[in-house]
């Protein structure tokens, strides 16, 4: 497969030819789209913006911008001939009324990355894909950067301390975005990362997600192997090698016509709790902590060496790097207890998290509770997938409302089939909140930890407070 020619995909837009760019936003409810319209009202762009439905934060942050629709819906005469951008989001169907009429119009459609794509044509852009870590890798970049002052631009996809949006978008020469490979919007179904082009670009592993999207391995595989061959002639890849299913696919797929630095889990020393990394010869302590964290850390050493940061600049920024939200946050903490909570959800993310924080702390209990939530998660068929994944906690429940099945139309998952998927006979499965806020309540706020693993909110529970509770020991 030849590497992609970007000329050929830019449509015929000159992003900066326009002092006052007009855009209009279809569902800019979404939790990345009102950023960006956000980032570009600063900008000086004239923006408007539709949606059939819009919840906190995004309404409070809109309101705060001037950018709240005057009503709730759709608005064909938003959609005007002198738009200069129409930018579609994950939200809208195909068949949008405003849509429609854009199409009919002729006018410039855009996904999200498309669209971040062309305001990055002059920038540097840094890529982070994989099936795992990359929201922690690319909020390290980001991290690293900003201590160094450099000014650069960047997508993410949780909320990180120091910075007020999640995206932002200037004059800056350097772009950091996250590369999701979930569809781009409801008429651009490829994934989102085909659409950003990037110069430096990092691969973190992969394992087989997104059930619903990619049905067989194969499939999602070639996702990463167009990602590849995406890169911008003369670019860097930085990819895992001690995934040895990434390994095999970047050496079936070479190209001649870029770099590659591997990496894999760096020198470390781990002493009471702390851990101190060596890299370049230089030594310096994280806040962060486990082999997939570290990798995370090199690989986002890889990238900033390329933009110009040192080993030793690298590390001091690194010390008070604390992670991004939901990325083993920690909730609370005593003297012999921490309680942890991690967006892990897919089979790899979780075995990575519980070894973490079983590495970190390998005399205290632990105890873990996974959520499945997800399409994928939920699937009987996908359960085999978790086969060992929980195989390092000391205590380990599996929860997973009845009404998020009805949700997303799915058949019963009988309890049995879980405990088989995951090969872990003392497994415990919940259904009801109650009756896990009742087992959470009696584990001892001493000599242990509790990780509590999900992409959703445990069908409402408070794990905030139950935190507290356990720590204090009573309800």
């Amino acid at each position: 497969m030849q590497p992609v020619n970007t000329i050929e995909i830019v449509k015929n837009i000159d992003f900066y030819k326009y002092k006052r760019m007009k855009v209009h936003f279809i569902s800019i409810g979404g939790s990345v789209m009102h950023q960006l319209a956000i980032a570009l009202s600063k900008k000086g762009y004239q923006v408007t913006g539709t949606d059939d439905e819009i919840f906190e934060p995004a309404w409070g942050n809109l309101e705060n911008a001037g950018l709240l629709p005057a009503q709730i819906g759709w608005d064909e005469t938003k959609i005007q001939p002198d738009l200069d951008a129409v930018i579609l989001g994950m939200h809208a169907r195909a068949d949008n009324p405003e849509l429609l009429k854009a199409k009919a119009l002729g006018l410039n459609i855009y996904s999200f990355p498309e669209y971040i794509y062309k305001e990055s044509l002059q920038k540097k852009r840094v890529v982070v894909g994989g099936s795992h870590g990359k929201t922690t890798t690319t909020s390290m970049i980001m991290h690293v950067l900003k201590k160094q002052k450099m000014a650069f631009d960047y997508l993410v996809g949780a909320k990180l301390s120091g910075f007020e949006q999640s995206v932002n978008i200037t004059d800056a020469p350097i772009i950091v975005c996250e590369g999701d490979e979930y569809p781009a919007s409801a008429i651009e179904k490829k994934p989102k990362f085909h659409f950003l082009y990037p110069h430096i670009a990092i691969l973190t592993g992969i394992a087989w997600d997104h059930i619903n999207v990619f049905p067989t391995f194969d499939f999602y595989l070639e996702q990463f192997i167009i990602f590849i061959n995406r890169i911008e002639k003369g670019g860097l890849l930085i990819y895992n090698e001690s995934d040895t299913v990434l390994a095999d696919l970047v050496a079936k797929n070479k190209r001649a016509d870029i770099q590659y630095q591997p990496y894999q889990v760096p020198p470390f020393n781990i002493e009471n709790g702390i851990t101190t990394i060596q890299i370049a010869g230089q030594t310096g302590t994280l806040s962060v902590f486990g082999n997939h964290n570290l990798m995370n850390c090199l690989a986002a050493y890889y990238a900033c060496a390329a933009l110009g940061v040192n080993a030793k600049d690298f590390l001091e920024a690194m010390n008070d790097f604390t992670g991004a939200a939901k990325r083993l946050e920690l909730l609370e903490s005593n003297d012999s207890m921490c309680i942890y909570r991690d967006f892990a959800h897919a089979p790899s993310k979780v075995k990575a998290t519980v070894q973490a924080v079983k590495q970190q702390f390998p005399k205290r209990k632990l105890y873990g509770i996974l959520e499945l939530h997800t399409y994928s998660s939920l699937n009987v068929n996908f359960m085999n997938e978790y086969r060992g994944a929980l195989d390092d906690l000391d205590e380990s429940v599996v929860f997973y409302a009845k009404h998020a099945l009805e949700i997303k139309k799915m058949p019963e998952l009988p309890a049995q089939k879980v405990i088989e998927g995951f090969g872990k006979p003392r497994l415990i499965v919940m259904n009801e909140k109650n009756d896990l806020e009742k087992w959470l309540l009696t584990i001892p706020n001493h000599d242990a930890n509790i990780l509590f693993m999900s992409s959703g909110n445990y069908d409402g529970l408070n794990i905030n407070s139950l935190a507290e509770a356990i720590i204090k020991n009573h309800p």
